[in-house]
């Protein structure tokens, strides 16, 4: 057990090592400035503007880079959604799969387009190859691209002293794309293989067992895409087991190297942020908060889950750690990493909006599921997507400045710019967004027979797995609580609409708020301004994540997870 925690803690401190210089980096392309990169990168950047006739230079204001965004995400949904229909006529399809139906096609469609991942479908059963390849990895880069070329306007706003533009959102998504997904996923694809993840274009093989029966061995291009599902935030897997299958995920390396890779890019931002506003400072207070609420999790969920299920013990099950056993919770957690790294892997997951899995969460210790309820709950800004996290707890900060404004009775600043009615307004609608969509479609599923035919269990453990589906795909999580028989019209409907909003009308306010930030001029500090560098700047932060968070969530949580494990510790599971 103490291997398992010194493991926790080395794979923390890695990512808090490796976020500074890739944050600098990304602060760099940024502001579009020639890298180490360049020299071999710059000409396909230059090509590619040239194919496509856009002009760099060329900024946009808010309404532009709003409207750019949408287009590319709608194009980039009509082409995956037919894609994925019309796949029994497409190339690289050895296993000879038909089109999905309409109504799994477009959730998937939409879970893809909005870097989500959920996915009612097992992927080797399922999709061909160049459904892979192209339908669904294109969207692990363009989707986690788009989730940092908004929070990259929304510093903008920030930052520039005054004007109307926050750059080309083609510009930017092209560079990410080029200059820091792209590597990154190559590296760390090379990684994979080299611990064994596999990476091929046969066909399934088949075997004969050691008990005389036949199995066929799926495989396929998988390494490629573990890469960029993880560095960008996306999480689905090419295996309906996900990170829990040996071909994805092999050894002890492999799941501390990808949680490592699902943390990396969230908290580089972080550095990119305080490079960029011209004060470091100002981003390690926000990824003080987000690392804080991570850790916390971690530590609730580990020993919730080592410290194993009272029921099995009151059977007189041996959940102890011993020589032989790692001990604690096993059930749906695979022996190679047992019940500690499994669980820092399910929290850095849905802290995340990642939703790769390593385990069942179904499966999990009540308080383990709360937390990682809870984490997708908070607007996945701990440190949360790619991009998304940042811009996400940006706007959280701007409820904090604000609250500390009418603390000391001035116009509050954020930066030198003064936030007022118009962001707070912004603020709240973007905030709001999420509750409304996660707890409307859970209250929905409750009350309607197609809702109520989702859920495996009874009473407050179904009713956890309707809330986590909606939390997840609001929060573009796509992690499950696997009981949920997902796969019909209503959930891949309901589903794929709360997708939409979790992404576009929480995104669609963040511009606002970048455009209305971009035209105000910076005011100098005086000595009522509040000091959003330091300490007390992050507990503040840090309760205003979680009081919006308790005062939105605890009622529906009260009724499953909470429920749940005081049902467990009284021994009258019901």
């Amino acid at each position: 057990m103490g291997t398992d925690i010194l493991a926790v803690a080395i794979t923390f401190l890695a990512v808090g090592c490796a976020a500074w210089p890739l944050g600098k980096h990304i602060a760099r392309v940024a502001e579009g400035k020639r890298t180490f990169l360049h020299p071999v990168l710059s000409p396909i950047e230059r090509g590619i503007y040239w194919c496509s006739g856009i002009d760099p230079e060329r900024e946009q204001s808010w309404k532009q880079y709003t409207l750019a965004m949408l287009v590319f995400f709608v194009a980039g949904l009509l082409f995956t959604y037919l894609v994925l229909r019309l796949q029994g006529y497409l190339p690289l399809n050895p296993q000879h799969f038909n089109g999905m139906s309409p109504a799994l096609a477009f959730n998937t469609a939409v879970s893809f387009a909005t870097n989500t991942n959920w996915q009612n479908y097992g992927g080797e059963t399922s999709l061909s190859y160049f459904s892979q390849m192209v339908g669904l990895v294109l969207h692990n880069f363009t989707s986690a691209a788009i989730g940092i070329a908004c929070a990259f306007a929304l510093i903008r706003g920030l930052v520039r002293k005054s004007g109307k533009t926050l750059g080309n959102f083609f510009a930017d998504t092209v560079r990410i794309v080029l200059y820091i997904l792209l590597p990154l996923a190559a590296v760390f694809a090379v990684i994979l293989l080299s611990q064994g993840v596999i990476q091929n274009l046969g066909g399934y093989t088949a075997v004969h067992t050691l008990q005389g029966g036949h199995q066929l061995i799926a495989q396929g291009p998988v390494a490629s895409q573990e890469a960029i599902k993880l560095l960008g935030t996306n999480g689905g897997g090419f295996f309906n087991a996900n990170a829990g299958h040996p071909f994805e995920n092999p050894n002890g390396f492999t799941n501390a190297l990808e949680i490592f890779a699902i943390l990396l890019i969230p908290f580089a931002l972080t550095v990119t942020f305080g490079t960029l506003v011209g004060n470091m400072r100002q981003g390690i207070a926000i990824a003080a908060a987000m690392a804080v609420i991570l850790v916390a999790g971690t530590a609730v969920t580990a020993s919730a889950e080592q410290g194993g299920n009272p029921l099995l013990a009151a059977y007189g099950v041996n959940q102890h750690a011993t020589s032989q056993q790692s001990g604690g919770n096993m059930e749906g957690k695979s022996v190679r990493f047992g019940a500690i790294q499994s669980g820092q892997y399910a929290v850095a997951t849905t802290m995340t909006s990642t939703g790769t899995v390593d385990s069942a969460h179904d499966s999990y210790m009540p308080l383990s599921g709360l937390v990682l309820l809870v984490g997708m709950e908070l607007g996945e800004v701990t440190p949360g997507g790619v991009g998304s996290g940042l811009y996400g707890i940006l706007v959280f900060s701007i409820v904090a400045v604000f609250i500390a404004g009418l603390m000391v009775g001035r116009t509050p600043e954020y930066l030198g710019k003064k936030i007022e009615s118009r962001e707070m307004k912004l603020a709240a609608l973007a905030i709001l967004v999420l509750p409304l969509a996660i707890l409307g479609f859970t209250a929905l599923s409750v009350l309607t027979k197609g809702g109520l035919a989702g859920p495996s269990n009874p009473g407050p453990h179904g009713f956890s797995e309707i809330l986590y589906a909606f939390s997840s795909a609001t929060g573009n999580n796509g992690s499950a609580f696997a009981g949920l028989a997902g796969n019909t019209l209503y959930y891949n409907t309901t589903l794929a609409f709360a997708m939409w909003i979790g992404r576009v009308l929480f995104v669609i306010p963040v511009l606002a708020i970048a455009g209305s930030l971009v035209a105000k001029r910076a005011v100098p500090e005086s000595a009522g301004t509040f000091p959003t560098d330091s300490g007390m700047f992050t507990v503040l932060l840090i309760g205003v994540i979680l009081i919006v968070g308790a005062l939105t969530f605890l009622p529906a949580l009260a009724l499953g997870p909470i429920v749940e494990h005081f049902q467990i510790m009284s021994g009258h599971l019901g």
